[in-house]
């Protein structure tokens, strides 16, 4: 795919977020305007980890997956590379 492509489909994909992001921050403004002005207490609500927090932590983990994922891709590849499929050639040698 031409890198031209690949920045369209990425510019695209930011002003699309930013729209929803604007949105979002909206909603959560009026939503806010609308609560009474004593806050309603959610049990536990301390022990919650913060929104930020938690959607790092994911990334976190779908990172180390999508790499480990990666390497054994790469690792399929190289043992099915023409030169590993003959006889006396070892895949892991590659």
């Amino acid at each position: 795919m031409g890198t031209n492509v690949v920045q369209e489909i990425e510019s695209t994909i930011r002003k699309s977020e930013q729209v929803v992001l604007d949105v979002l921050k909206g909603w959560a403004q009026t939503a806010q305007d609308m609560l009474p002005e004593s806050p309603v207490r959610v049990p536990f609500a301390d022990r919650l980890p913060k929104p930020e927090a938690f959607v790092s932590s994911t990334y976190d983990a779908i990172e180390a997956l999508l790499a480990s994922q990666r390497r054994f891709a790469e690792g399929v590849a190289r043992a099915l590379t023409p030169g590993n499929l003959t006889p006396g050639n070892s895949a892991e040698a590659a």
